[in-house]
């Protein structure tokens, strides 16, 4: 599908904000620039706004590896793994642990050998038009037959 405004992002990530429970994980794929992190903000404010809380400043975690979003009943965890190198690396920083109390948002997820049942992958690619992506959803586990597009 093309995508070529915030608002049409946004209805993605509530549609997508509506299905997701704690255990499941969102793999971000896509060039630099193309959108993860733009999606991962429209969706952690999204969850904050259905939950009545400020909405957080949600910058890529590229640095930091990983930005946490506490919730009521679950968090929101922020992953960029840009900067990883291999598979040691992803287990050196935790990447599944409380998996069950938490929903997985992942940045450049390439490296990850295993990837969890219960996901949903999002493939951002440029077009010609610099305000337009072309975004590809796919789903997995308990989340397979839902409809995002």
């Amino acid at each position: 599908m093309k995508i070529s405004s915030i608002r049409e992002l946004k209805k993605i990530a509530n549609k997508i904000k509506d299905a997701v429970l704690p255990g499941d994980s969102i793999l971000l794929h896509g060039e630099i620039g193309v959108g993860k992190t733009t999606f991962a903000r429209l969706f952690i404010n999204s969850c904050e706004n259905k939950n009545k809380l400020k909405k957080s400043e949600v910058l890529s975690p590229t640095f930091n590896i990983v930005f946490e979003y506490e919730f009521k009943d679950y968090k929101i965890k922020h992953f960029d793994l840009y900067r990883l190198k291999n598979d040691i690396d992803i287990n050196n920083i935790g990447l599944f642990e409380d998996i069950d109390e938490s929903i997985l948002l992942i940045e450049w997820p390439e490296l990850i050998k295993k990837k969890p049942t219960n996901r949903i992958e999002l493939l951002f690619k440029y077009t010609r038009k610099d305000n337009e992506r072309l975004l590809k959803i796919n789903s997995f586990g308990r989340l397979k037959n839902y409809e995002f597009g």
